[in-house]
């Protein structure tokens, strides 16, 4: 059971909430997510897919703040969704030392750098505005651990898949994990680029 060799803290949260089977997905993501491999994840809704990235992303970070600069990455498609994950998230790192932080596009960049530069652990944000901090130096990617993206079908925009290889190019080395509901022509051709050796769970 895939819950069962997670971080304590996340065992006690699941407890709390009183999640204690996992869904189908869960049982085959969970620990090709843990093992560290590049994944597709491919699900319909409701399939627990978002669960999937918190849990395994909390645990690529052992539940605890380390140094200052992102560890953990999660692109989403907009401001509003941007919003909605950090709330769920945030349900799950209370009472953990791990600093999450949503990137609100209707701030200046200037001010998400200063707010970034005080030490985060998961950073939540659209393409966009990760290339904007990047293009400011505004975002260290050096302690980067695990890059995920949501809903990834927001991605066949071309110019949203412009910014993501402009994202990726200022990565080193990362795991890399993508979510979606069905697979597209976009998203194969991440294959060729940062979806090397991927293994895919389907469902």
């Amino acid at each position: 059971m895939p819950f069962k060799k997670l971080h304590s803290d996340i065992k006690e949260k699941l407890a709390f909430f009183e999640i204690t089977t996992p869904t189908p997905f869960q049982s085959k993501s969970i620990p090709l997510i843990k093992s560290g491999a590049n994944v597709y994840c491919t699900a319909p809704k409701n399939s627990g897919k978002t669960t999937t990235l918190i849990l395994t992303t909390l645990q690529k970070l052992k539940c605890e703040e380390v140094g200052v600069a992102p560890r953990a990455i999660i692109l989403v498609e907009n401001r509003e969704r941007a919003f909605e994950l950090e709330e769920t998230l945030l349900k799950y790192t209370r009472h953990t030392s791990l600093r999450v932080y949503t990137c609100d596009d209707k701030f200046h960049i200037e001010v998400l750098t200063s707010e970034i530069f005080e030490g985060v652990d998961i950073l939540i944000a659209t393409p966009r505005t990760v290339c904007k901090l990047l293009l400011s130096e505004g975002l260290n990617m050096t302690q980067l651990k695990i890059f995920n993206i949501e809903d990834a079908e927001f991605l066949s925009k071309s110019a949203t898949y412009t910014d993501l290889m402009a994202i990726t190019q200022s990565i080193h080395k990362c795991q890399y994990v993508v979510y979606s509901e069905k697979s597209n022509t976009m998203l194969k051709r991440l294959e060729t680029n940062i979806m090397q050796y991927s293994r895919t769970v389907a469902l």
